[in-house]
């Protein structure tokens, strides 16, 4: 059993406060899923728990199984079992996908049967076999590269998953192959997960354990799958603070894609 826990956690980007206390945990085999409206800070949240650069931890604390990550640089802390498949997925000119998960895979001594692993959960989720071998994810499209990104999770085999808007640029045929696929790991490898998304579309077909909603960087209410229809019927409104606005637009994320 393995248990992701974030406490009380602080983070900025570009000097503007993001995160202002976050606290949720994502244990094996359970979906957890984060939802909020623009600017909230859930994306955010996956970036810093994974340690992409550009942000900066004020406090709070990230563990998995006891370890803190927050110390780790982001290799070390995939090495621990973590794993971030993006909202924009990131082209590799020259490295295919299965010369990728060789390497990962051979720097935790397991670098056998790669090819047939990949055919297999390349079947699982619909993706064509010829897209193993082409650079990784260059002149994918955007349901090819979401797919792409659910076969890495099925070859490493991850303690926990961060699912960052993984219903982005998929077609209801796609989002229930890719849904069908993490939720079958869940019962498979033991996978937690953290789901994070602004619509419930992808909960009817990735059925959460837990719901949060996460509103300016804090999270405002948590409860069972009952909590993303009641979102669906009202929306985000009822979770403002006192004298709160409109919401905020995102903010700018330096080493996002700029062409997404």
């Amino acid at each position: 059993m393995s248990k992701l826990v974030v406490s009380q956690l602080r983070a900025a980007v570009g000097g503007k406060q993001i995160l202002r206390g976050v606290d949720l945990e994502v244990e094996s085999g359970q979906v957890h899923a984060v939802m909020g409206p623009n600017g909230s800070g859930k994306s955010t949240l996956a970036h810093v728990i994974m340690g992409k650069p550009g942000y900066e931890v004020a406090a709070g604390r990230v563990t998995l199984d006891g370890t803190e990550l927050l110390d780790l640089p982001t290799w070390k802390r995939a090495q621990a079992g973590l794993f971030l498949a993006l909202q924009y997925p990131t082209e590799v000119p020259g490295v295919s996908l299965e010369e990728a998960l060789t390497e990962a895979l051979r720097a935790r001594g397991d670098g056998e049967g790669v090819h047939q692993l990949l055919a297999d959960e390349a079947a699982r989720v619909g993706l064509d076999a010829r897209f193993l071998h082409r650079a990784l994810n260059v002149d994918f499209s955007g349901g090819e590269k979401k797919r792409n990104e659910t076969v890495q999770l099925g070859v490493l085999r991850p303690k926990i998953a961060l699912l960052d808007e993984i219903d982005s640029g998929l077609d209801i045929d796609a989002l229930r192959a890719v849904s069908r696929r993490v939720e079958d790991a869940t019962r498979e490898f033991d996978l937690g997960v953290l789901v994070i998304t602004h619509y419930s579309r992808v909960l009817r077909e990735l059925e959460p354990d837990v719901v949060s909603v996460l509103r300016r960087g804090r999270v405002a209410a948590t409860g069972g799958p009952e909590l993303a229809d009641e979102l669906e019927e009202t929306g985000y409104a009822g979770y403002r603070e006192e004298g709160e606005g409109a919401a905020p637009t995102d903010p700018v994320d330096p080493f996002a894609d700029p062409l997404a």
